[in-house]
């Protein structure tokens, strides 16, 4: 079994955690608008969720996450207003060494209400591209290290418009990192198909964000690729929008055992399966509370066996029900 993990979180951002905690990066998904689908929203976020509130509370998390030690942080124009609260925040005070992506190929439309008819709508056109580039830079500045295509699947006329291509190619040559995100039961396929795309000879996606936990491992092979050829690899959803950060009837009987054996709570069992994948460069966290943030860095100190990976791999379901549920998430 998992043996007893050591506080990684207390050395600071010099200290000999320091290259375990930079693997983990904080996603601003949850901290961005006042609604998500992540699960407990009710219990973790104040009751007012207004943009004050939600700025604070962002402010707050990315504090905690530099003074941690974490130098990667992930956003998207369709995140509300999170490249707003990242960009002001990076003009607050010098931040060396962090990472800044974002994404881009989402509209926020919920116009800040927990609950709308509809939160945020697709278009990977060339159009929506230069939109969101601009609106992008207005807010991050030259700060932004990786812009990505967001949610890309297998039918995205991201993966097809060679004029898209062109100027994602362009970007890359001004020295911004292009990638994509994927999503849905058809992830392997979307990442293979990018790795594929080149332009002049060139490859065009450097970077690969997928979801990837013990519920859903199926891009597991394609990233593994992914990194083998060079790509940069970011997990997303490792604890599967908080199902494995709770206790359940079905995940208790095998991560009740592991955390009872090495005092680490669930996300950062879920999250240290992430981080033992050899492809995973980066794991994002998507927390709302310091606290939980603080669990989550955790996970850098929690040493899973080849045993204890085994058992945990007995969680996965197959992807067309894992996205199925995941689609049934309520926005609170």
């Amino acid at each position: 079994m998992a043996a007893q993990p050591t506080d990684s979180t207390g050395s600071g951002p010099s200290g000999p955690a320091t290259a375990a905690v930079r693997r983990i990066g904080l996603g601003l998904a949850a901290v961005g608008r006042p609604g998500y689908i992540n699960l407990g929203r009710d219990r973790d976020l104040p009751a007012d969720r207004g943009v004050a509130a939600m700025r604070r509370r962002a402010h707050e998390l990315l504090d905690h996450a530099y003074a941690s030690g974490v130098r990667a942080v992930d956003t998207a124009r369709s995140y509300g207003r999170a490249e707003e609260f990242l960009g002001e925040w990076l003009n607050a005070g010098d931040r060396p060494g962090l990472v800044v992506s974002s994404k881009w190929g989402y509209t926020y439309t919920a116009d800040w209400q927990v609950h709308a008819e509809a939160h945020e709508i697709k278009d990977h056109s060339v159009a929506t591209y230069d939109r969101q580039l601009a609106e992008t830079r207005r807010l991050l500045g030259d700060r932004l290290d990786l812009y990505q295509v967001h949610s890309v699947t297998p039918d995205s006329p991201a993966l097809t418009d060679t004029v898209l291509h062109r100027r994602l190619a362009a970007l890359a040559a001004a020295g911004v990192t292009v990638g994509l995100s994927t999503s849905g039961p058809r992830q392997a396929e979307a990442i293979r198909a990018a790795l594929a795309l080149t332009v002049d000879g060139e490859p065009l996606f450097r970077s690969v964000q997928a979801t990837w936990n013990l519920l859903e491992p199926s891009a597991g092979p394609a990233l593994a690729e992914a990194h083998n050829a060079g790509r940069r690899v970011i997990v997303k959803e490792a604890l599967a929008n908080g199902r494995l950060a709770r206790p359940d009837p079905r995940l208790d009987p095998v991560l009740a055992p592991l955390t009872e054996t090495s005092g680490a709570p669930y996300d950062a069992l879920a999250l240290a399966a992430a981080l033992h994948q050899p492809w995973a460069d980066l794991v994002l966290s998507g927390a709302v509370t310091t606290a939980q943030l603080t669990s989550n860095l955790r996970a850098t100190a929690v040493r899973l066996a080849p045993d204890d990976l085994s058992h945990l791999a007995a969680l996965s379901e197959p992807p067309s029900t894992y996205w199925t549920h995941r689609s049934e998430l309520p926005w609170s």
